[in-house]
């Protein structure tokens, strides 16, 4: 894979933990219940790394690296975006991504459940 560090970064982040979900073949990177990184592929079979952002930066994005970044696939197309890996975006702006799904997901929790999470 391209982006072959992308495992060990999602799970250097706290709390984060990785599973396969079997029904849409694809491992998930979670954050107690929600996900925040998914690593696929489309229907034609092209691997995806997919990711939520704000709504204005994903289509930011989209346009900066249009063909290789795109709204996200079966997912919200709004909130979500898929990063083609065969595609030219590069590790610092898939880097980037990661850490604002995460940051995202972490900020939708609870100021308790997030201290828990963060273990402060």
């Amino acid at each position: 894979m391209k982006y072959e560090w992308l495992e060990s970064y999602a799970m250097s982040k706290k709390g984060a933990y990785k599973e396969w979900k079997q029904e849409w073949e694809v491992h998930r990177y979670m954050l107690r219940d929600k996900m925040f990184i998914m690593h696929g592929g489309d229907k034609s079979g092209k691997e995806i790394i997919t990711l939520k952002l704000d709504p204005l930066e994903g289509e930011f994005l989209r346009k900066q690296y249009k063909g290789d970044i795109v709204p996200g696939y079966y997912m919200n197309k709004e909130h979500w975006n898929s990063v083609y890996v065969d595609g030219n975006v590069p590790d610092d702006v898939l880097r980037g991504m990661a850490d604002k799904s995460y940051d995202l997901i972490l900020s939708g929790f609870s100021k308790k459940i997030q201290k828990e999470i963060l273990g402060g």
